[in-house]
């Protein structure tokens, strides 16, 4: 993995913060849907775009890196929505443990 210098000078664009909520579906189920946890300031950077073949459509695949502060409560599952899109988080870490900033690598969702 390349070396990530974390300026905090980086962190200029606004995301909100979702995590997954279950909402009863009227008939005695539940569907999920998510809900506002917090508003952050992050960097987030288009890491990969790819295109895959599955069961014969083609499917593309966006990857981002999010960065922010450091806050215990992101965890994988959640998701950052990034000017009207939502980018599920799929793994979170804290690059030199100093409860700094978190990276998270995140994929889009249609």
């Amino acid at each position: 993995m390349a070396l990530i210098f974390l300026d905090p000078g980086l962190l200029r664009r606004r995301v909100r913060l979702e995590a997954a909520v279950a909402v009863p579906d009227g008939s005695g189920g539940i569907r999920q849907s998510f809900g506002e946890v917090a508003e952050l300031s992050a960097h987030v950077e288009p890491v990969s775009a790819e295109v895959q073949e599955r069961f014969a459509a083609r499917e593309g695949r966006v990857t981002h890196r999010v960065i922010c502060r450091f806050r215990p409560d992101v965890v994988r599952g959640m998701a950052f929505v990034f000017q009207g899109r939502r980018l599920a988080i799929r793994t979170v870490h804290d690059p030199d443990e100093s409860e700094r900033f978190l990276v998270c690598r995140c994929e889009e969702e249609a």
